[in-house]
């Protein structure tokens, strides 16, 4: 298990309120053509039964084509109307309940707690228990390049400022702030969990979103869910196919273009894809862009000569991705090649954007660029 760094993805600029979107807005529509509606087949086709809201500091969506009912027969959604809605509204509350006690920055969440304790233990539930020792070894898998006591650093960061209104953080405090970025810091005793170091911080937000879609999808197959997607922005999950016979579609989003187009595209059934890009937040500053997936050692944004990579394996393994697609980043191509196949499960490809525009994948990939 791996772990994904980067500025929090769970500090939502909504504050603590749910925001849910029961008509998709125009960015929510936007958002849906580039990761989700890539995936046209010939013929008429039953719609899914769809819904979004604003959680982990994106837009989020659901949609379920077809489930199984009580006597175990699989009918399209549309049919089962009311109980694909339900289930959505499940998969929802459920994605609300696990960024309550995930979020870094969200008043009594588990992480908040652990944070502010000042060296004393903390008891927390299983879920953050199981999260922070995913973490744990994520740190040690990566070399170094990832570490979940960086809330210190992401937090000098504010990669939501207005337009001419972003600064860099102060170079005395960044370098302070390093200095208490060690997973070694962490003691786990059973549910229990404390920073021996008291400046440290812990910030999931690098693999909460996947291991939240890994959640997510297990709440909706035991729904007697049999086709649907989940996307949480760059992470997608596809439950089994569109149909019998065809695969989802999911569209590679091409890098800075606020997910207007995309460069590529995907065969996907029972998947999980997640895309790590240093476009995905950033800031400018006097002429220069500073982005969200930074270094362990030095608080600044990294420099690997990629702009994006997108990783694919079989559904359940969306937490692991989240962390090692940023792993790959930070590494660069020739050591995020070393990671995945040292330290990744059997089946995981990539797709490698640089930043110069070129594109690389591995074998087993299946993207198809676009024309």
């Amino acid at each position: 298990m791996n772990c994904k760094h980067t500025t929090s993805k769970l500090d939502r600029a909504s504050g603590g309120s749910r925001i849910r979107l029961m008509k998709l807005s125009a960015l929510a529509v936007l958002f849906a053509t580039l990761i989700i509606s890539q995936t046209a087949c010939g013929g008429t086709q039953a719609q899914p039964v769809m819904d979004d809201g604003y959680f982990l500091d994106t837009i989020c969506s659901v949609s379920i084509y077809r489930m199984a009912d009580e006597n175990g027969d699989v009918k399209d959604a549309s049919k089962m109307k009311e109980e694909a809605e339900d289930t959505i509204e499940d998969a929802f509350d459920l994605c609300e309940d696990l960024e309550d006690k995930l979020s870094r920055t969200r008043e009594g969440s588990d992480i908040s707690k652990v944070n502010a304790a000042g060296g004393e233990w903390v008891e927390v539930s299983d879920e953050t228990l199981d999260i922070v020792e995913r973490g744990l070894e994520c740190s040690i898998n990566s070399g170094g390049d990832f570490d979940i006591t960086i809330g210190g650093v992401t937090k000098l960061w504010d990669f939501h400022a207005a337009e001419g209104e972003a600064k860099l953080p102060d170079e005395e405090e960044l370098a302070e702030a390093v200095k208490h970025v060690d997973f070694n810091d962490i003691e786990v005793d059973g549910n229990k969990i404390r920073l021996k170091d008291p400046k440290t911080e812990i910030d999931l937000g690098g693999i909460a979103k996947g291991y939240i879609g890994d959640r997510m999808t297990d709440l909706l197959e035991e729904k007697g869910v049999i086709s649907a997607t989940i996307n949480l922005g760059g992470n997608v999950i596809c439950i089994g196919g569109k149909t019998e016979d065809d695969d989802f579609v999911i569209g590679v989003e091409a890098p800075f273009s606020d997910r207007t187009e995309i460069i590529g595209k995907i065969d996907a059934r029972d998947k999980t894809l997640v895309t790590s890009g240093i476009y995905e937040r950033k800031i400018e500053v006097d002429g220069k862009l500073y982005h969200h997936i930074l270094d362990t050692r030095t608080g600044m944004p990294v420099d690997s000569g990629l702009s994006a990579v997108t990783l694919t394996a079989d559904k359940g393994l969306s937490a692991d991705l989240d962390a090692a697609s940023t792993i790959c980043l930070i590494k660069g191509y020739d050591g995020a090649l070393k990671y995945i196949n040292e330290e990744m499960p059997e089946g995981v490809e990539a797709v490698f954007v640089f930043e110069n525009g070129d594109i690389k994948t591995t074998d087993g990939s299946g993207f198809e660029k676009e024309q």
